[in-house]
């Protein structure tokens, strides 16, 4: 159950990175609020991960999966680059999370 949480929380983390773009500064009202409450819910299930699994594991794949998301989805948003070496490093820090999940009971 930790794990779908964390995992879930990591699908949070990617929804209120991607919203702070569209919050334009926090100055539209729905948009921001959305992002709040992803906000919300990405740290509520880290906390419920956190309660069985080790914290540098919990925190690493929560911001790798938050990252490697943000990264995929700015590409197919916002139409940022999408190079090699871009493309490439992001696969490294798949590679680090599936890793992590891999050692840890």
């Amino acid at each position: 159950m930790a794990w779908i949480a964390l995992f879930v929380a990591g699908l949070f983390e990617i929804g209120w990175a991607v919203g702070l773009k569209f919050t334009e500064g926090f100055t539209r009202p729905l948009p921001t609020l959305m992002t709040i409450v992803a906000m919300i819910v990405s740290f509520a299930l880290l906390g419920v991960a956190l309660r069985t699994l080790p914290l540098g594991t919990a925190y690493a794949i929560w911001t790798g999966i938050g990252t490697a998301g943000t990264v995929v989805l700015g590409i197919l948003l916002f139409g940022e680059s999408a190079d090699a070496l871009r493309l490439a490093c992001t696969a490294l820090i798949l590679t680090g999370i599936v890793g992590l999940k891999l050692i840890t009971p």
